[in-house]
């Protein structure tokens, strides 16, 4: 019964598949097509559009909640300053990781580009990848506004600086009645998500019943050499991930993937983490996970830890130098890498977040900004495997998280048997999982 959502989404990407597919060959022309699919993108704007609207409560009361139970914020500064080293390693990794694959594998040799005058609209503008501004706009002018935009970067600090100060607080009786409400807060939203997960299989048939519509399948063929390096270059990551996992936590990590493949694969069709974020946050509870840990890593990685994302940008600048025939040295490539790194840093809010950043960074290094066309024609499929690795990259790192923090509770609280066993940290009332 439990796995019948999982069956559903994969049942909605094979009929939407299948229903693009005689769309296309019958539409009468492009136009036709395209406003066919219009049709079958209003299923996936609803389910995205209901996604949304949760996401900025669901963060808010689960951060603030684990926050407010805290004892003291040096628990806060510990687990903020472990999550934020991990992220920082997986991403320098991922996009080391992508530029070394990308020269092995060439995706992009032998197209023989000619540069043109064009340029390519990102629709936003590049000084937004700026560090100073980034780091000013990590502030929210305006919780509400923060909430309207779903600027989760941004919601993530109010909730941090909020729930401190409840967990300070929180002696005073009417202090101690807004944590309660907090906390109430909680399962009302996850349930909420529970009724609108019941409509993820008809928003993911929308989506791929629309692209296959308007492109038919040649979507799934366009660019196949750069699609197979890429899906190449995440299968050498996930293993990475799982290797890192499997070293902080031993044989429970396979307990981990199982419990996470629904949200992985939410992620994977609808190439949305926002769309996986509600469900992801409720299997990491279900699996034992502690929720301050969840409602404080996993916003947190939302933002800044992007393993996914981070090697399509490397293997997208790349590309773009090869398809073109620029010659990019060693050196040239690592400074390119630590620019990647800097500048993709709370993107996961913005619409094809990785390629307005090699979009923006590309003119750095002498790359035609007209060369993002090409990786723009089959980015689809490539977000897809980028935002599921970001869930996945972003479970084991909340699941490591918690694993170091029960070691430490173990050795603060002999006696608890929930911890004693830091082995087997992974617990639900009581029971190993």
């Amino acid at each position: 019964m439990k796995n019948r959502l999982t069956f559903y989404i994969l049942a909605g990407m094979v009929l939407g598949v299948a229903v693009g597919y005689i769309c296309h060959r019958t539409a009468a022309d492009e136009a036709h097509a395209i406003l066919i699919a219009g049709y079958f993108s209003v299923a996936t704007d609803i389910f995205l559009r209901l996604v949304k609207m949760i996401i900025a409560p669901l963060v808010f009361s689960t951060l603030v909640s684990g926050l407010a139970g805290l004892e003291e914020t040096s628990d806060v500064r510990r687990i903020g300053l472990r999550s934020v080293g991990w992220f920082l390693c997986a991403s320098l990794f991922s996009l080391a990781l992508g530029l070394v694959l990308a020269n092995l594998l060439q995706p992009g040799a032998g197209l023989h580009m000619i540069q043109t005058n064009a340029d390519v609209a990102t629709g936003l503008d590049a000084s937004a990848l700026d560090f100073r501004d980034f780091a000013t706009h990590a502030f929210p002018t305006s919780i509400l506004d923060a909430m309207a935009r779903n600027d989760i970067l941004q919601i993530l600090v109010f909730s941090v600086l909020f729930g401190i100060v409840l967990s300070v607080t929180k002696s005073d009786p009417r202090v101690a009645a807004l944590v309660a409400g907090v906390e109430g807060l909680v399962p009302a939203m996850l349930k909420l998500t529970d009724y609108v997960m019941r409509l993820a299989p008809v928003g993911v048939f929308g989506a791929l019943a629309s692209a296959v519509t308007v492109h038919g399948l040649d979507i799934l063929i366009t660019y196949g050499k750069l699609v197979a390096s890429f899906y190449v270059g995440l299968a050498f990551l996930w293993i990475a991930l799982i290797l890192a996992g499997y070293a902080f936590l031993g044989k429970p990590i396979w307990a981990l993937l199982k419990c996470i493949r629904e949200p992985a694969m939410l992620a994977f069709s609808t190439a949305s983490s926002e769309a996986a974020y509600p469900r992801l946050t409720e299997k990491l509870e279900e699996f034992g996970v502690d929720k301050k840990v969840v409602g404080f890593t996993l916003p947190l990685g939302y933002a800044f830890n992007l393993d996914g994302s981070m090697m399509y940008q490397a293997f997208a600048a790349i590309f773009i130098a090869q398809a073109f025939g620029i010659d990019m040295p060693i050196s040239v490539q690592i400074a390119m890498l630590l620019v990647l790194m800097v500048s993709s840093k709370g993107m996961a809010g913005v619409a094809r977040g990785s390629v307005v950043v090699v979009a923006a960074v590309a003119p750095m290094f002498d790359l035609p900004p007209s060369g993002v066309v090409l990786v723009l024609a089959i980015d689809q499929i490539l977000d897809m495997g980028r935002t599921a690795t970001n869930v996945i990259g972003n479970s084991i790192a909340t699941a490591a998280i918690a694993k170091w923090e029960s070691k430490r509770t173990a050795g603060l609280e002999r006696g608890d048997a929930r911890t004693t066993d830091p082995a087997s940290f992974v617990q639900l009332d009581g029971q190993t999982k």
